[in-house]
């Protein structure tokens, strides 16, 4: 097949336009996480309550996932993923004009509604339009993006918000993203794989969802994925909140260069990406796992450079095994299945931000940063025991290859 291959001319600015592409989606879904704990005094209301500035977009964003994915089977993946963050960038600037939560919340709701037209279509373009040897390294790189979107979006908008307003600085943001989009738009390829269907069946896509949830290594990824971004997301949610107290009494500005930490994500996303197209993969995701779970202990500590290091640790741990999770879906996905099972894969991912990105508020309320860690702490392992059992489906698939070719 006519791949996007390393050595071809179109390879780097479609890395490229990937890249920009997870940028904006993830610093504007993202935008409001730095001034959760502003919002809990503007508006009077409790972490749990301000954390839904972000679990609204993200649960929006996971309903959608699956419904954008399979209609865009018929419309150009180019097109609906452009679209996708010029509107997304439209919403950021209007939320700069907004004064009241509620209203704050509906336009969060419909930027994550709009969102949901990017990630899963990406995954499936990257799927299909680049070889399988180079997926890992592929999609390393595009994570990586996400992990500069958010630290550049996080620490845009945190910044800006200590000097002016978070309004000014969301704004802001709103403006860069828009410029962004248009020049993913001239550097992203066209389409050259897209398996598209002659008319849009909901009996087909029940059938669909039906297979992939059947697959057992899917369903396990799915539930990984869940787990690992609802304790990423918990942790980012609520960590400057006993920072902006004594003894620390962090300012939003240096707070936000907390995020900075992203930059780690940059890297073991795209090398750990690619040790596990070398490496047996189910070693390289525990390894990833592991890190997060010592991470997060370490966050327990009362210095703030020992904080900020288990921080540091916990997020190299999450892209590295994220990134390989996600090129595990395409591996383990049937070909005419690909599209749905990345958006299943996605679904649960930002399910899990918005669900138990919210729950971990109750637990910052009743039980204080021990609570919260507890709470990641049970998640992680859950995790992996999801990604040991991952591992021997894995096994179970490439030997069935194997023994195809053998046969033929």
């Amino acid at each position: 097949m006519d791949y996007i291959e390393p050595a071809g001319k179109s390879y780097k600015r479609t890395i490229i336009a990937l890249f920009l592409g997870s940028f904006v989606t993830f610093a504007d879904l993202y935008s409001t996480q730095p001034v959760i704990p502003i919002f809990t005094e503007q508006f009077k209301v409790t972490p749990a309550t301000a954390s839904l500035t972000l679990s609204v977009a993200t649960g929006t964003l996971a309903v959608c996932l699956l419904i954008l994915s399979f209609l865009s089977e018929n419309i150009d993946r180019k097109q609906i993923m452009a679209a996708s963050l010029v509107l997304s960038a439209i919403l950021s600037i209007c939320v700069g004009f907004t004064e009241e939560l509620h209203l704050l919340l509906i336009l969060r709701a419909l930027q994550g509604a709009v969102l949901a037209g990017f990630p899963s279509i990406a995954m499936a373009y990257i799927n299909e339009e680049f070889n399988p040897k180079n997926l890992g390294y592929v999609i390393g790189i595009y994570v990586s993006g996400s992990s500069i979107g958010g630290l550049a979006g996080r620490l845009l908008v945190g910044t800006i918000s200590d000097y002016f307003t978070w309004n000014v600085a969301i704004g802001c943001l709103g403006f860069l993203s828009l410029g962004i989009s248009v020049l993913f738009w001239f550097l992203l390829p066209e389409s050259k794989h897209q398996n598209r269907r002659s008319n849009i069946s909901i009996r087909r896509l029940k059938t669909s969802i039906s297979h992939n949830f059947k697959n057992r290594g899917l369903f396990l990824l799915y539930l990984l994925g869940f787990l690992l971004m609802g304790s990423f997301v918990t942790i980012y949610n609520y960590i400057g909140i006993p920072l902006m107290k004594d003894p620390y009494n962090l300012s939003q500005t240096l707070l936000s260069f907390i995020f900075i930490i992203y930059l780690v994500g940059t890297f073991s996303s795209a090398w750990m990406g690619k040790l596990a197209d070398r490496m047996n993969r189910t070693k390289v995701t525990l390894s990833g796992i592991l890190l997060m779970g010592v991470g997060a202990l370490l966050t327990i500590c009362d210095p703030l450079f020992v904080k900020i290091t288990g921080l540091a640790i916990f997020t190299f741990g999450f892209f590295g095994a994220h990134s390989i999770a996600s090129s595990w879906v395409g591996l383990f996905a049937h070909k005419s299945e690909k599209a749905q099972a990345s958006s299943l894969y996605l679904l649960f991912y930002y399910a899990g931000s918005s669900l138990i990105g919210a729950f971990g508020g109750l637990f910052l309320q009743q039980y204080g940063w021990f609570g919260v860690i507890g709470l990641i702490s049970s998640l992680l392992i859950l995790a992996v025991l999801s990604c040991f059992f991952i591992g021997v489906s894995y096994q179970t698939v490439r030997g069935e290859e194997k023994e195809s070719i053998r046969k033929i």
